[in-house]
């Protein structure tokens, strides 16, 4: 990749709104709700996990009334996320965890986080940055694919992407690569066949593994 991280950024700043993001809109910065939403987004487009959350949020608001509920109702709120009865029954795990070991607080540090079933590196350092305004990389496929797509990195997996991200990245965009990323990527950065001859980073991009393009 050309030297250019601090334009990629400015850049992206300018052109995606980061508003947009569901977690964004419906997190209120609160660490619980960002944790459940993270889990409601796996494999789930955006509009549906907003809208999900909203409905599952409007039963309950907190680890212990989230106990309250009962798995069937947590499904029929959160329907139809993928996967959804597993994730409820996750969602009522995870709650039962939280006010039973963490006196109803999400952790604040990632180790604590990944001992939930069904919590991996992304969702925690989702919570961690977006939850807790704490410094962390979140990796998922759109900043795994494209931090690879442009030459920022050469990795195989997302979690070697987040270790190498955090060696050449700035601290002082460390939160705000997840949310610019993944942006770039649902618009303009897609897997196949991106829209390079509308990209506004195309001048900075190595095009590492694009074969086709629009």
């Amino acid at each position: 990749m050309k030297d250019g991280i601090d334009e990629i950024i400015k850049i992206l700043k300018k052109q995606h709104n980061q508003k947009n993001l569901a977690i964004n809109q419906i997190s209120q910065r609160n660490p619980f709700f960002v944790l459940i939403s993270c889990l409601l987004s796996l494999r789930t487009k955006d509009e549906v996990t907003k809208e999900a959350s909203l409905r599952l949020f409007s039963l309950a608001k907190t680890p212990a009334e989230m106990l309250k509920l009962e798995t069937r109702q947590i499904e029929m709120a959160i329907y139809p996320v993928g996967f959804y009865k597993r994730k409820a029954a996750q969602i009522k795990q995870i709650c039962k965890e939280l006010v039973e070991k963490h006196n109803s607080k999400v952790p604040d540090r990632i180790d604590e986080l990944l001992k939930f079933k069904g919590v991996g590196r992304k969702t925690a350092n989702i919570v961690l940055t977006v939850g807790y305004s704490k410094l962390g990389i979140a990796v998922d496929t759109h900043v795994h694919r494209i931090s690879n797509r442009i030459g920022l990195v050469s990795t195989r997996h997302p979690d070697e992407t987040e270790l190498e991200l955090k060696k050449k990245l700035p601290k002082k965009y460390w939160i705000v690569f997840n949310e610019l990323l993944v942006l770039h990527g649902k618009n303009i950065c897609v897997p196949i066949s991106p829209k390079c001859s509308v990209c506004p980073i195309h001048k900075y991009c190595d095009r590492v593994g694009v074969i086709r393009s629009r």
